[in-house]
């Protein structure tokens, strides 16, 4: 109130009834007006007081927060392990660059910050730097160079880079920095390249190898439908090369493999060479060859082949023998095409090696005997003649971590037919996914059983993932065994993404969201494993036992698997190598770091029974329960 309305007030207190005002009381009145002000005063300053001193430690605070992050963003930026650097918009000239900036360059930042490119680099590229620089800052949008040229930097010219600038504006939008950043990628790339060719080509001879035959088959197959041309496929493997491995140990025999190897591309004038496995070839004729052309060359190569090899003093006498195939006489399919060229070869070794032989139509008991095998297999599915045998998996150190199960089949009169024979069958009449749906329930069953809580991992054909509700199969058969999905793993190979990919995919998001790992098998021998790594998050990766068998013969198989093992490492991906036999496989494998192990050295493929002190049964128990 003001202070008027405050007086009147104090003069009315202080007159009593007959209208006379008592001085004492209106001065005492008056008085404690005075001191409440004060107090009121008093207060007030206080409150000014501390909110000041709120404000400044807040300022303070925030001052500190401000230094911290920008210690913080300056740490970060200073040892980020590429190449980065702010340039002013205006004139290109460097206002920042980092640790990795100063290695990349090959001069310390203090000759370069407050620099234009022209007080830094050569004439020609600086002019470069420019251009790309006004590009930048002229259009607004960022550019991105993906493994090019740079001929700039420590380590000399012609190394691979990714480069990226993009510009920053201010508050009124106009151009303030430019950033960049530029990652030295030739290793990286090198590496990848190195891969991708070893994945093509036979570790041994440097040959392409089956994944690349068929390749190159499927091409030549869909040119010569187009074009309705003619060629040749040979088949070709080496006789008596067994005895050299027996004889003078497999390192001489892996220096004979590379001497035929090399002979064979020397006089196939300029064919497809190709080695598909252990001692055997096969090569695509150029098109329109004529038959006696073809016969004049495998002539030459059987006679070549049987020349002495000469390697580190060891000579040996090694045959050839080849069986041909012409399109479309023998087949105008591949798969035709092989078996009539396989069908060839046998009859030229069966008539004592180092011939040549055309396929003819009475070589067809070999594929009459084929179609008898799978009425068999049919058969033995029917009437359950089918066995699941268990091989264990274990850690570099020994632990039994879990088993995979693998389909045997003991054949009446043949006996045990080799799973290579029995599932390419299967496969083909689609006889697999009856059997791969047992199996699994066999093996889920069985490791249900168990008393120990091992991992039982199951191979998956890619017939599976084309025909039928895999997906509900599998669950039905969990519930049914009530094995828990987390114990089961699924083995693939890229052959099952291969076709409707998208569809393979979502398939194994699906199983893999039920809790089942999901591992790459015979990772390394196809051509598509390190995109697919890159599309799906595998649980494992099996490393194909022909690089571990080679291990201690050839360096190339164990680059394969270092490298395999650094690229796992880095995606964070356990690895699993088949195929250990040996005690110094073993050894390389730990110093490699790799984590599992699955192979002779641990294990045969067995019938459980072999192994129920593994899975913790006692087996008095067993027989008597």
């Amino acid at each position: 109130m003001t202070l008027h309305r405050l007086l009147a007030r104090q003069i009315r207190q202080a007159t009593d009834e007959s209208g006379q005002v008592d001085m004492t009381r209106l001065g005492e009145l008056v008085s404690a007006a005075y001191e409440e002000s004060d107090r009121d005063r008093r207060r007030t300053d206080r409150a000014i007081k501390l909110m000041i001193e709120e404000l400044e430690q807040t300022h303070r605070r925030a001052e500190h927060d401000l230094s911290r992050a920008r210690e913080f963003l300056d740490s970060i930026i200073e040892n980020i392990p590429i190449a980065v650097y702010a340039k002013d918009a205006r004139d290109s000239r460097f206002i920042l660059l980092n640790r990795a900036g100063e290695e990349y360059y090959g001069m310390p930042r203090q000759e370069m910050l407050g620099k234009t490119p022209e007080q830094i680099f050569p004439d020609d590229i600086a002019r470069l730097v420019n251009e790309q620089d006004r590009r930048v800052v002229d259009s607004g949008t960022p550019m991105f160079l993906e493994g090019h040229l740079l001929e700039v930097g420590v380590n000399g010219p012609d190394r691979l880079v990714n480069s990226r600038k993009l510009l920053v504006r201010d508050g009124n939008g106009a151009p303030q920095y430019l950033i960049g950043v530029i990652e030295d990628v030739t290793e990286r790339v090198t590496n990848e390249a190195r891969i991708s060719h070893l994945a093509h080509h036979d570790a041994l001879t440097d040959l392409p190898n089956r994944s690349a035959f068929n390749t190159a088959l499927a091409e030549r197959l869909e040119r010569a439908q187009e074009a309705s041309i003619s060629f040749a496929v040979l088949s070709l493997d080496l006789d008596r090369f067994k005895d050299v491995n027996e004889v003078f140990g497999h390192p001489v025999g892996d220096m004979m493999m590379r001497a035929a190897a090399e002979r064979l591309v020397a006089e196939a004038d300029g064919a497809f060479v190709a080695r598909i496995g252990g001692d055997e070839f096969m090569i695509l004729m150029p098109d329109d060859i004529r038959r006696e052309d073809v016969l004049s060359l495998a002539e030459r190569l059987v006679e070549a082949i049987g020349k002495e090899l000469e390697v580190d003093d060891f000579l040996s006498h090694v045959g050839l023998s080849i069986g041909i195939a012409v399109y479309p006489d023998d087949g105008v399919d591949a798969v035709t095409l092989l078996a009539n060229a396989d069908s060839a070869l046998y009859r030229a070794k069966r008539e004592g090696g180092g011939r040549v032989c055309f396929f003819e139509t009475e070589m067809d008991r070999e594929l009459r005997d084929r179609r008898l095998l799978q009425h068999d297999l049919r058969q033995a599915v029917e009437q359950n003649q089918l066995l699941v045998y268990f091989q264990p998996q274990a850690r570099m150190d020994g632990a039994i971590i879990g088993f995979e199960a693998l389909v045997r089949w003991n054949h009446p009169t043949r006996g045990f037919v080799p799973p290579d024979q029995f599932i390419p069958l299967a496969e083909e009449n689609g006889l697999i996914v009856a059997i791969g749906e047992w199996v699994l329930r066999e093996a889920c069953r069985e490791a249900a059983s168990w008393p120990r809580p091992l991992q039982i991992a199951v191979n998956l054909s890619p017939v599976q993932f084309q025909a039928g509700d895999l997906e509900r199969s599998i669950h039905q058969i969990l519930l049914e065994t009530g094995l828990s999905p987390t114990r089961l793993e699924v083995e693939i190979t890229e052959g099952v993404l291969i076709g409707d990919f998208t569809r393979a995919l979502n398939l194994l998001r699906r199983l893999k969201s039920l809790g089942i790992r999901i591992a790459m098998d015979d990772f390394g021998t196809g051509y598509s494993s390190l995109s697919y790594l890159q599309s799906f998050p595998f649980d494992k990766i099996k490393i194909d036992r022909s690089f571990i068998s080679n291990l201690e013969a050839t360096p190339q198989s164990a680059e394969i698997v270092r490298a395999v093992l650094s690229l796992a490492h880095a995606l964070h991906i356990p690895v699993v190598a088949e195929g250990v036999e040996t005690d110094a496989q073993r050894a390389f494998l730990v110093r490699e770091a790799c984590e599992e192990m699955q192979g002779y050295l641990i294990g045969q493929p067995e019938p459980i029974e072999c192994y129920f002190d593994l899975i913790g049964i006692n087996v008095e128990r067993r027989r008597y329960a």
